[in-house]
């Protein structure tokens, strides 16, 4: 009878690894920048402005026309649920866990605000265009565009 082969450390270890219950770990805390999101919501704007980027930060410097001001006001105001047709606003850290239903040209589109979004502007998240599903070539195709392989 032959010996038994010993096993490699390269085995052992990933049957150790397998052998372990898979736990999932608590989701990694949100930074931005390296600020925390209590962080952001405590700075005052010109500090702000220093860690967003150029585009947003040239947005916020001039100022908010009407339309954006009263978008801002709802959302920083008492309302969870902002109803608006404003894509030009851009997401600041006081707008997080706000609702927002936006006009993307057809219908309202409804989402919350999550801290991954500050930063970009609200018609980032509502997309005006579908994407594209093509048939089968229709009626009046040319000979050689009616062709379809067989699969």
């Amino acid at each position: 009878m032959p010996a038994k082969r010993q096993a490699s450390v390269k085995s052992i270890k990933r049957r150790a690894r397998k052998s372990q219950k898979v736990t999932l770990g608590r989701a990694k805390e949100f930074s931005y920048r390296g600020y925390s999101l209590e962080d952001l919501k405590k700075m005052d704007m010109q500090s702000l402005l220093k860690i967003l980027p150029s585009r947003a930060r040239r947005s916020l410097l001039r100022e908010m026309n009407h339309d954006q001001r009263r978008a801002h006001l709802n959302l920083i105001g008492t309302d969870s649920y902002v109803k608006t047709h404003v894509r030009d606003l851009v997401i600041i850290p006081q707008y997080v866990g706000k609702i927002v239903d936006l006009y993307n040209g057809h219908a309202y589109v409804k989402f919350d605000i999550k801290p991954e979004m500050i930063g970009h502007y609200l018609g980032e998240f509502a997309l005006t265009r579908k994407d594209v599903k093509h048939s089968g070539p229709g009626v009046g195709a040319t000979r050689s565009s009616k062709f379809m392989p067989l699969k």
